[in-house]
């Protein structure tokens, strides 16, 4: 792949080689952005997963850094109220899951009720491509309205292991005070932890980096416990 200038002078201000605690890490991020935008941090975590085995869950994290999210609740009547005091920007059956067969999809995060599942799940091929169907693993199925939106609306963003093992999950801005996302990515390692696998064996967190948009990744030292 071909490098800009700029992409490669920032590789002279660190040892690709080379892995750094984590605040040293983030510092080094930091001093080789180089957009004219405010890039993302972001954090990658390798795990030690065989193929029967998944990662998958939800975390707050501690300080957001993105705009609020326009939820869209798939409700019938009687939780309509709940869902807009919660704060849902679309509230709705089935006249929202008409609105969006038609091609509408003005939101950022979809949150049904079970009993609206069925009907919510003929729009598998749409939302499912953009990662907005509503599931119970990552708790935008519920009846626990007021609580769903709450933790949605404070930051609650979803994790996942591919397929080659890694999680992918933006942590921060490089605006950001140093402290707040240092916070944010222990937070996400924890989070991670508390999901392995009860049969996994051996070292599951394998590696651990982090980079900005535009810039390198950079090894970050962790060990395991």
């Amino acid at each position: 792949m071909k490098r800009g200038k700029k992409y490669k002078e920032s590789l002279k201000k660190y040892d690709p080689a080379a892995s750094y605690d984590l605040a040293a890490a983030l510092d080094v991020v930091k001093s080789m952005a180089y957009a004219k935008f405010d890039e993302t941090v972001d954090l990658s975590v390798k795990l030690n997963l065989k193929k029967s085995q998944s990662v998958r869950d939800t975390v707050v994290l501690p300080h957001q850094f993105r705009g609020e999210k326009r939820v869209l609740v798939f409700c019938k009547a009687e939780k309509e109220k709940e869902a807009q005091e919660a704060g849902a920007a679309y509230v709705g059956a089935e006249d929202l899951i008409e609105k969006i067969k038609g091609g509408w999809l003005d939101f950022d995060v979809a949150v049904a009720t079970p009993d609206m599942m069925k009907d919510v799940g003929k729009l598998g091929m749409v939302l499912g491509r953009r990662g907005l169907m509503p599931n119970p693993k990552t708790g935008t199925v519920t009846f626990d309205l007021k609580t769903a939106l709450s933790e949605l609306r404070k930051g609650r963003v979803e994790f996942r292991a591919d397929k080659t093992g890694v999680v992918h999950l933006a942590v921060g801005k490089v605006s950001m005070e140093s402290g707040q996302v240092l916070e944010n990515v222990r937070t996400v390692i924890t989070e991670i932890k508390r999901k392995k696998p009860a049969d996994a064996k051996g070292e599951f967190i394998q590696t651990v980096s982090i980079a900005s948009t535009m810039g390198p990744g950079v090894w970050v030292a962790y060990k395991d416990e």
